[in-house]
């Protein structure tokens, strides 16, 4: 243990013959993680990779042949590198090709044991071999940059689009040339039933992020920007955004700091009389200057100098006041239409709901039908809610208070919503149905349970509260 470096991990090989297999199988995992694989190292190490291959009986030799040839590999220095950052067979199989290139191989029928071999005068140097590799666009773990030498460490090499070119637009003008060749590729990529996933994921968190905002947004600036504003504003700026800008895949729309500004830019508008559609009109003029400056004079270099941590600084932000507003409206929910804890069956037949004459109403019921669409025999007993206060009535009995479990029902459409999502988008690694189901189940795990549960809350049919999107915008 003393010789081995430090975060060193383990690489398994482990070969067998079995009788229930007519050809051999063959697996190579990379765990996420290192894990600690009991007695299985003989030593203390936690592994980190599995070489697996069963085959049927009668070939066990060839079997350890390919294991030993596997162990050898991964004690090459640029073959465990290739390892940690493949994402496929074909990296793989191209880091075999490279360490094939360089192995000096011996004829075993040929050997003298009079001949020594003197060894060379000095090692090949393995970084030719890491450059050449390093040539073509290497696989990347998550938190490596092609300048990284660790295994997910992470790195902060200043790439060329984040270098100052001191010139006019000069960033803007690299930028296109960069992006011209790939621009049509953006889109005919996409053309593949995993991006159809990611496409409706996103549209999917485009939309409700558009629809939650829209109405916190409406509530926070009296229905002066709401959920049609923040449609057509996610809507235009979006596809301008992808056309032009940047990769068509991502998330647009209002977020949790932008929530609070506009909350506290109508408060300041109201309080010193300012109209807060035109104030907000001259800050987004302002903002376009300032984006049209900072292009101009390459300003976006300052990127380089912001670590990891600002960038999940503002996602918790964004997140807790995510997670913070969703409670917020069940509690405002609960309050409204609370739940009616003290409902008892057995008193059924005492609750009664009816309308008797106020104080200060007319006790001449014939005195309505003249007026209104009433029928003649039209007494207080028969009466609608809306009728009987509009005449001066009231209503009397156990059963007037009483509100449909709306409160119940939309908590467990709000928890069942995100348990089934998440127990969805971890259902690949279930031992159900083939790889290729449970991938697609998983890919589509948030639409799923979405319409899932929407399909529940009209079968259920309690009246919960739905977004009214408003049919003209205005």
């Amino acid at each position: 243990m003393k010789k081995l470096p430090r975060d060193a991990e383990a690489s398994n090989v482990l070969v067998g013959e079995v009788d229930f297999l007519e050809s051999p199988f063959v697996a190579f995992v990379r765990l996420q993680q290192a894990v600690m694989l009991g007695a299985l190292t003989e030593v203390p190490v936690p592994t980190r990779f599995l070489f697996v291959l069963l085959g049927p009986k009668g070939k066990s030799k060839s079997y350890r042949e390919i294991g030993r040839a596997i162990a050898t590999l991964m004690s090459d220095e640029v073959f465990h590198d290739i390892a940690y950052k493949a994402k496929g067979r074909k990296d793989l199989l191209a880091g075999i090709d490279e360490f094939l290139d360089e192995v000096i191989v011996l004829p075993p029928g040929e050997w003298d044991p009079d001949i020594r071999i003197e060894p060379p005068k000095s090692l090949p140097s393995s970084d030719k071999r890491k450059n050449m590799y390093a040539g073509v666009e290497a696989p990347q773990m998550n938190g490596d940059t092609p300048h990284d030498a660790g295994h997910g460490g992470g790195g902060h090499q200043v790439g060329e689009e984040l270098q100052r070119t001191r010139r006019f637009c000069g960033g803007l003008v690299l930028d296109v040339k960069r992006k011209l060749p790939f621009f049509a590729s953006d889109f005919y990529d996409a053309l593949n039933i995993q991006s159809l996933s990611a496409i409706l994921f996103i549209y999917l968190g485009t939309v409700t992020n558009a629809i939650t905002f829209g109405g916190l947004l409406g509530d926070a600036t009296e229905n002066m920007q709401g959920v049609l504003e923040s449609f057509l504003g996610t809507a235009l700026t979006g596809a301008v955004f992808c056309l032009l800008a940047g990769q068509p895949l991502t998330i647009l729309s209002s977020t949790g700091p932008v929530l609070v500004f506009e909350r506290l830019l109508f408060s300041f508008s109201k309080d010193n009389g300012f109209d807060y559609l035109e104030f907000r009109l001259w800050i987004g003029l302002w903002s376009g200057l300032f984006c049209l400056v900072l292009v101009a004079t390459d300003a976006s270099f300052l990127v380089q100098y912001f670590t990891r941590f600002t960038e999940e600084g503002f996602s918790a932000l964004i997140s807790f006041i995510f997670i913070y507003d969703a409670f917020k409206k069940m509690i405002k929910l609960a309050h409204h239409n609370p739940i009616n804890s003290e409902f008892d069956h057995n008193l059924i037949t005492h609750y009664d709901c009816r309308c008797v004459p106020g104080n200060l109403s007319l006790l001449d019921t014939s005195a309505w039908t003249n007026s209104t669409d009433l029928p003649e025999n039209a007494t207080w007993a028969s009466l609608t809610i809306q009728q009987c206060e509009k005449f001066g009535g009231q209503l009397v009995g156990k059963a007037c208070d009483y509100v449909p479990d709306i409160t119940l029902m939309s908590f467990i459409l709000f928890f069942g919503t995100y348990t089934c999502s998440m127990a969805l988008k971890k259902f690949k690694t279930s031992r159900f149905f083939p790889t290729t189901v449970r991938k697609l189940i998983s890919d589509f795990a948030i639409i799923l349970t979405i319409l899932l549960f929407c399909g529940v809350d009209a079968l259920v049919g309690v009246d919960t509260p739905k977004l009214i999107v408003p049919s003209e915008f205005k």
